[in-house]
């Protein structure tokens, strides 16, 4: 499904990622893990067509297409999601209208019929309701004056109702208590399937209690150093990261 050689990025005049590679098969899910800086919401941006950020050298190719030509609207369309470290509030724009419109721009670019307004709410209820999102929250503008937790939610039913084939999680347990990150983490892990990969960016171990990851990567100085089972996950709990060890090579799907 994905797959990254040798990739080079700078910001702001800056070299950030100095080398990644990465393969990614469908119903596969990846954590990546690493120090303050090392790089992973970069790795983020990149995949979803964020602006500010040059690929210096090496390739992404997403079902063997070259991703980097794609403009961030057509890389949702063919069904790649990324979800904030910090979303975004849109006010004035309620949930509900956000998401009917984010549905039919998707199914309109693949040429699908567009849901109307009936088929959305049953779409948006079914998924909210696994959530404990509710019917007020789904008429309050986008993320104002959310929590945390709420935020997150949010987003997963975004997720939940767009249906991607690569979803990009960016320090989703930012900011959540105990019992929020068990909803989402459930909700996330909820949603993993044969034709659908997750690549999942986190600190912290905990998140992976709930999304059991099938490889754990360290990303360090811009390059994977590392790459294991979720044994590597819970010795980086214990130990913290260190000095990192040269790579090891895990093929994914082996």
């Amino acid at each position: 499904m994905l797959e990254i050689k040798n990739l080079h990025v700078s910001a702001g005049g800056q070299e950030i990622l100095r080398g990644v590679d990465l393969v990614v098969n469908a119903g596969e899910v990846h954590a990546i893990m690493g120090p303050n800086g090392s790089g992973k919401s970069t790795l983020s941006y990149v995949l979803a067509g964020r602006p500010g950020y040059e690929i210096t050298g090496g390739s992404i190719h997403y079902f063997g297409e070259d991703l980097t030509t794609l403009q961030p609207e057509m890389r949702a369309a063919k069904g790649i999601f990324l979800g904030f470290q910090y979303p975004v509030e849109i006010p004035g724009v309620a949930t509900m209208t956000f998401l009917k419109h984010a549905i039919n721009a998707q199914r309109k670019t693949r040429g699908e019929d567009e849901l109307d307004a009936m088929g959305v709410m049953k779409l948006v209820q079914r998924e909210a309701g696994k959530l404990k999102i509710s019917a007020d929250m789904l008429k309050r503008p986008v993320n104002t004056g959310f929590s945390g937790g709420e935020k997150k939610r949010c987003e997963i039913l975004q997720m939940a109702v767009l249906q991607p084939l690569l979803a990009v999680l960016d320090e989703t347990d930012s900011g959540l208590d105990v019992d929020a990150l068990r909803l989402v983490g459930d909700g996330i892990s909820g949603l993993r399937a044969p034709d659908r990969a997750m690549i999942v960016i986190t600190h912290y171990q905990r998140l992976l209690d709930h999304i059991v990851p099938d490889f754990v990567h360290v990303l360090a100085k811009g390059k994977i150093t590392r790459s294991g089972g979720r044994e590597l996950a819970l010795e980086l709990d214990r130990e913290g990261y260190g000095e990192t060890a040269p790579q090891t090579r895990i093929t994914a799907g082996a």
